[in-house]
């Protein structure tokens, strides 16, 4: 409500136009704030931004559903993907293995007993 009120109108009404109201393109948002944000933040290599685009907010944001333990289909279906297999495909790596799960239950239950 804030941001609307003091928001540079525009024909188009954006909700994040530039300050005289246009489109704001991809580029400028990555130069002018993605990258200026991850210097400000130290999150660098060699002095320079650690990520250049903003698609790695899209891979964070699936291992981030992942490790919350979301079914994969939910996953599927926030991302976008038009497959279960293409979501396989990209992040299957992160999914835990059921090997994994039975070696847990295996030691929690040599722990109880």
């Amino acid at each position: 409500m804030e941001w609307k009120l003091v928001c540079p109108r525009s024909e188009l009404d954006l909700v994040f136009p530039t300050n005289s109201g246009r489109i704001e393109y991809h580029t400028n948002i990555v130069r002018g704030a993605f990258l200026s944000a991850q210097i400000a933040a130290g999150i660098v290599v060699d002095g320079k931004p650690k990520y250049p685009g903003l698609h790695v907010l899209r891979h964070f944001y699936a291992s981030w559903l992942i490790d919350r333990n979301l079914p994969p289909k939910v996953i599927q279906e926030r991302l976008g993907h038009s497959s279960i297999t293409m979501t396989f495909d990209t992040y299957g790596h992160l999914f835990p293995r059921v090997e994994d799960e039975q070696e847990v239950d295996a030691a929690e239950r040599a722990l109880l007993a």
